[in-house]
């Protein structure tokens, strides 16, 4: 980036003493042990929330932001299996077992190692790491990272947990899936060790039971002198878009302008905040995206209805996790929690017209098309099915090109607020590279727990390839590394501000481009003709992480 604020001064003696003091308050006895928790937003755009330059009324995050870090460069895989695999093992993606989506996996990759499409037991996650140090670990929400019994949470260290095991649901108590190849299927919901069959009558909508579910777990065991590792995974704003009545009322007519004007709104309140530079020319109007005013008076209403939705949706979400503080709070356990939220990927641009390869898609699809209401009185609602699109996404992250499913800054920078207990300065903006597979480091090392490397309990495992960025919270530069991705073809490698990219056609001429990220934060100029030996030199670091990782690329990408 072309500016840098000011990072977060905090000695480690400052650190330690406050986040490990005797003074700390905890569900633990031991003052060496904080608790943790982890919550993970589904397909959220990196300016929805107010302290990120959005108009969503988002309080309680807010506040974690004022009284914590807001990350400007956390970089995630482009959707949510792969980023998951990163975030719980500190291993990435193409060697944890998601170098694929099970949805999308291509004939080539099949069986593969690397490519199960659930989370291997070639690592070891940081639930079971933190169990295995006492803690209590648990999990309430999104899961899809195995459907089999054997990958289920209960399985990789949770020993509580509810959890919907694929990528996608109703949001309210149908168990209608998000993506099925025929209507009777139900969406796979567990808890603990138990497949259900239908959900409990408390459920009234995702985010508001996956609340009630961490609150209880962490009530039955907070008086056993334990720490708690918890892990809220919301499967908000995913679609099928679905909020409360009263949710989505809230938002009426608020986005009666437009996404031209939302995005240009939260574009310069991002540099007001200094999120980004000053000079940040905005993104791209995506290829599949229109202008406002060329849409018709009927598709404006059904636009402005979808983002009233959505905007519902990331409410509810912060509404009930100003419920788990409130709990933390009162029960004298916040000050001794730390606490990190993220969004697992950029916000979904796609209609599922375009992920899906092979004869998938046309199946579901159709059973899509044939088993919801697609009415305009019924959107929002249950029973119904709305997409979010690429023009709200676009709005969504108005300084980042594209969005979910691609290795551009759209699809990979995504938000993360951390609080840490003993923090010397509230508000702080870091700009440092962090990584979705540092967090496992991090948060082992503030745990004071050691990742076994190369072995556990007799088998085999990847070490950890992230690195803890408790150095960046005591004001250090992070090191100089190179960062690769790849998915469902398109991949990316980054060396400091230099980035390497390919895309098929239409979003690219099919070829790779080069793009400094310190003048080109929308990716906008490719310098590839310009520049050939970077070109050359971020080519050799592409094949580099190809070698190291294992990757596959699927066998419809020709080369590169």
């Amino acid at each position: 980036m072309s500016q840098r604020l000011p990072v977060l001064t905090l000695s480690a003696s400052i650190a330690f003493s406050c986040l490990y003091g005797p003074t700390a308050n905890a569900a633990s006895t031991d003052p060496s042990k904080p608790n943790i928790l982890l919550i993970v937003a589904d397909d959220m755009g990196f300016s929805d929330l107010g302290s990120y330059g959005g108009e969503i009324e988002t309080p309680n995050l807010d506040a974690l932001a004022s009284d914590g870090i807001r990350m400007t460069d956390f970089q995630v895989a482009p959707a949510c299996s792969p980023t998951r695999a990163a975030l719980l093992t500190g291993v990435d993606p193409h060697l944890a077992g998601l170098g694929n989506m099970i949805e999308e996996l291509a004939p080539n990759q099949t069986d593969k190692p690397g490519y199960e499409g659930f989370l291997n037991f070639g690592v070891v996650s940081l639930a079971t790491l933190l169990k295995d140090a006492g803690y209590h670990t648990y999990l309430s929400g999104k899961w899809h990272l195995g459907m089999a019994e054997n990958a289920w949470p209960k399985s990789r260290g949770f020993e509580r947990s509810f959890s919907l095991l694929s990528g996608g649901a109703s949001h309210f108590a149908d168990m209608k899936p998000a993506y099925a190849p025929s209507p009777e299927i139900k969406a796979p919901y567990v808890e603990d060790d138990e497949k259900l069959t239908q959900l409990p009558d408390s459920f009234a909508y995702s985010s508001q039971y996956y609340a009630d579910k961490i609150i209880d777990y962490i009530k039955a065991d907070k008086d056993t002198g334990q720490p708690f590792f918890g892990m809220l995974s919301f499967t908000a704003p995913h679609w099928p878009l679905q909020a409360p009545d009263a949710a989505i009322e809230k938002y009426r007519g608020r986005y009666d302008a437009g996404y031209d004007v939302v995005f240009q709104q939260r574009l310069e309140k991002q540099k007001e905040l200094g999120l980004i530079p000053k000079d940040a020319e905005g993104a791209e109007r995506p290829p599949k995206g229109r202008p406002w005013d060329s849409l018709s008076a009927e598709e404006q209403k059904i636009e402005k209805r979808a983002m009233e939705i959505y905007a519902a949706m990331v409410d509810e979400m912060d509404v009930h996790t100003g419920r788990v503080f409130d709990y933390l709070k009162q029960n004298d356990l916040y000050d001794n929690t730390i606490i990190m939220f993220i969004s697992d990927n950029g916000p979904e641009g796609h209609d599922l017209d375009e992920t899906w390869p092979g004869d998938k898609f046309p199946k579901v699809r159709k059973v899509i098309d044939e088993s919801n209401d697609f009415s305009y009185e019924q959107m929002g609602r249950p029973g119904s099915y709305t997409f979010y699109g690429p023009n709200w996404a676009w709005a969504s992250s108005p300084a980042f090109s594209l969005h979910k499913g691609f290795p551009t800054e759209g699809g990979t920078r995504a938000i993360n607020i951390l609080k840490i207990p003993g923090k010397t300065e509230a508000g702080t903006i870091n700009n440092e590279l962090i990584t979705v597979k540092d967090v496992a480091p991090t948060l082992l090392e503030l745990a004071g727990v050691k990742h076994p490397g190369q072995s556990y309990k007799d088998r085999e495992v990847q070490p950890m390839t992230g690195l803890s960025f408790v150095p960046a919270l005591e004001g250090k530069s992070m090191p100089s590394r190179v960062l690769g991705g790849e998915l469902f073809g398109k991949y990316f490698v980054r060396k400091d501000d230099w980035k390497f990219v390919y895309m098929p056609k239409p979003y690219s001429d099919g070829d790779v481009q080069l793009f400094n990220l310190s003048e080109d934060l929308g990716e906008r100029h490719d310098l590839s003709e310009e520049q050939p030996e970077k070109l050359a030199e971020m080519r050799k670091l592409w094949e580099q992480y190809v070698e190291e990782n294992n990757v596959i690329l699927p066998d419809w990408v020709s080369g590169y």
